[in-house]
């Protein structure tokens, strides 16, 4: 389905095209017409489903739509880590191209004042993380009373680190009477019971069931003990010419060793997690993004807010403890039509952890000739 079908205006539709867009998604099919509507939604879809337009075009529509003026934002969008608000700021900056609407990215980890100033200039849209936004509407400088649609994006890891409080306070502070907008790539009980305190009549949408792994990524299987894994990781990284790879680690530890590891031996790398600071994370992440460094070592959070359009391959250097976390991370790559491949290291100790993947996806994983 074409997204000239989908009732969307002239600007959004020319926004679209620049981008290389011509064909939308599932959940685009499905949720944009329910938004456009002002109804509320569950959703349920993984990551590069293409969920981040599925809500910008139709919100950004709406916006344009009401012609007052308003200083204070309109729309909310909560988010659980600083590289998805980013990825979504970034999404809204390029669908938003053609139309007067402006937005908003907070979040914590640097300083407040640059943050303070954009939100007193006005925006309509705002991309926070729950801890900073709610500090700045203790202090008075976030000012949400008007916001008549809420968008919470990955339910399920805000609600995993913690934020559930922070969520609670700040929906105090936005009208009860709005459109709520709920998105997770899982969806067990506690989340549904979250969700429905919040959500009035949602329609439900369910894309691509968590347990099934992208069709166009290709998984190998490689059983590698512990201490042999840095060195066939560099085999494998020379073997495919150093192309554009994501390494995923189970530590920020981890990931900072194989870093120093592989810089030893002549390849260059960055990590990105939890520890680093927001300029640091920010630097590696566009380092990879423009094709400056190759290979990006990551943490499962940090890697949540990633979307690189092309990504040719994945590796698990470690093997995820959630099994759902294995089919997240093997969705960075074979995105949008394209193949991807994905590769993972298992040692003894890992093999239950390859036991339970297994039996979520319901096959075996191909060990790699």
């Amino acid at each position: 389905m074409t997204f000239n079908i989908l009732g969307l205006i002239d600007t959004l539709l020319k926004a679209i095209d620049d981008m290389g867009y011509t064909t939308a998604t599932e959940i685009q099919q499905q949720s944009i017409p329910i938004i456009l509507s002002g109804k509320d939604i569950i959703g349920c879809a993984q990551t590069g489903t293409g969920k981040t337009a599925a809500f910008t075009l139709p919100i950004l529509q709406n916006l344009a739509a009401d012609k007052q003026k308003y200083k204070h934002p309109r729309v909310l969008v909560l988010a659980p880590t600083r590289e998805l608000a980013l990825q979504i700021a970034e999404n809204v900056g390029q669908y938003s191209k053609y139309l007067p609407i402006k937005h908003t990215v907070i979040f914590g980890g640097v300083s407040q004042h640059k943050q303070v100033d954009e939100l007193q200039r006005g925006t309509d849209i705002l991309i926070a993380t729950p801890g900073r936004l709610l500090d700045l509407v203790q202090q008075g400088y976030a000012r949400i009373g008007s916001i008549k649609t809420l968008v919470l994006d990955e339910a399920d890891n805000m609600l995993d680190m913690g934020f559930i409080h922070d969520i609670k306070r700040i929906l105090k502070h936005i009208p009860a009477k709005r459109q709520t907008l709920f998105f997770s790539a899982t969806m067990p009980p506690p989340i549904r019971k979250f969700a429905n305190t919040i959500l009035t009549n949602p329609e439900e949408i369910n894309v691509t069931p968590v347990s099934s792994t992208a069709p166009k990524v290709v998984q190998s299987l490689f059983f590698i003990e512990k201490k042999e894994k840095a060195a066939f990781l560099m085999e494998l990284l020379r073997e495919s010419g150093l192309t554009q790879t994501l390494v995923f680690t189970r530590t920020k530890h981890g990931a900072d060793k194989l870093v120093k590891v592989l810089g030893k031996n002549g390849i260059i790398s960055a990590a990105i997690h939890g520890n680093k600071s927001q300029n640091a994370r920010q630097n590696a992440l566009s380092s990879f993004k423009n094709g400056k460094i190759k290979i990006l070592i990551a943490t499962d959070i940090a890697a949540r807010g990633i979307d690189i359009q092309e990504l040719p391959q994945v590796i698990n250097y470690d093997l995820p403890v959630d099994a759902e976390t294995y089919v997240h991370r093997i969705g960075r790559t074979g995105r949008a039509g394209k193949d991807g491949l994905a590769y993972s290291f298992c040692s003894e100790e890992e093999k239950p952890a390859l036991k339970n993947i297994q039996k979520l996806i319901g096959y075996q994983l191909p060990i790699a000739q």
